[in-house]
């Protein structure tokens, strides 16, 4: 199923990882923007946004349900596996805090629900085995999704939402950003191939690998500084390059997700701003006045 929104061709998403960040106000938000108005002015600017709250801790229902209503129709979240599972359990003994990430209201966000972030940390080795059974119990679908927060456990009774805000049969993507050498083998590229599962291109200043493959119908790319992680911009002609990736996927009938994570020196949205500039809009998706 091609698309983000499903419209039956490909299309790209440009946008920034989180929101909430003090340095930012009065420099990309508008001096007199409320905190409470920085996710709905944050999308106006850009066509998708990362959350990485989820990464830190499980977001309660009401969360997802005003993330959703507060950005336009057309307007796609990605949205970062807990760190809890990938972190601290290091993908093993996981079935129930799977479970309770996607009980803890991510479906609430319906159609507006795109790729799901896995990443993996520095110190996690390529492990055949365990990497296979992890991709394996992934829901692909979000009736898949809900029927996996059916088995959450006691302590998410009254903080649970998983009915449905999209079809039973709606394609739920994933994507893995990993950060160790190791995983730099054909073994675990044909794993995330066996398992329609995208591999994260990252652009970390050379400090983790650059995996540029394309392993799923759809691309992910998360920019976290080119010369400085986390700090430094990217100038026109690094933008321009990234221009060209994605119109490659685009012209080979794949979606793009890209998210700018340079966020230290405030150069993420207006990074995010400029690179849309050089891309097609999604279908329906105005440009800011």
């Amino acid at each position: 199923m091609a698309g983000s929104g499903m419209t039956g061709h490909a299309e790209v998403r440009i946008g920034i990882s989180g929101w909430l960040y003090p340095p930012w106000r009065g420099v990309f938000y508008p001096k007199g923007v409320r905190q409470a108005d920085e996710l709905e002015y944050a999308s106006q600017q850009v066509t998708s946004i990362e959350v990485n709250g989820s990464f830190y801790s499980l977001q309660r229902p009401a969360n997802w349900a005003r993330w959703r209503d507060t950005v336009p129709d057309d307007f796609i979240f990605a949205a970062k596996g807990p760190r809890f599972v990938t972190h601290i359990k290091r993908l093993r003994d996981i079935d129930a805090p799977l479970a309770n990430f996607f009980a803890s209201g991510l479906l609430t966000l319906g159609r507006k629900l795109g790729p799901v972030l896995w990443q993996l940390p520095p110190n996690l080795q390529f492990d055949e085995a365990l990497l296979d059974a992890f991709l394996a119990r992934l829901p692909r679908t979000h009736g898949e999704a809900a029927t996996l927060a059916r088995h959450r456990d006691r302590r998410m009774i009254g903080r649970t939402a998983f009915a449905l805000g999209a079809p039973a049969d709606r394609v739920l993507r994933h994507a893995v950003e990993v950060r160790h050498p190791s995983f730099e083998t054909d073994a675990w590229r044909s794993m995330l191939e066996r398992h329609h599962v995208a591999s994260v291109i990252a652009d970390t200043a050379g400090k983790y690998p650059r995996l540029d493959w394309t392993t799923a119908d759809f691309a992910y790319a998360r920019l976290h500084g080119e010369q400085e992680l986390y700090t430094s911009g990217y100038d026109d002609e690094s933008l321009d390059r990234w221009a060209v990736w994605a119109r490659a996927h685009l012209e080979a009938g794949r979606d793009v997700y890209a998210y700018f994570d340079n966020d230290i020196k405030v150069r993420a949205p207006f990074d995010a701003m400029a690179l849309i500039e050089r891309l097609p809009r999604p279908t329906g998706h105005a440009r800011p006045s």
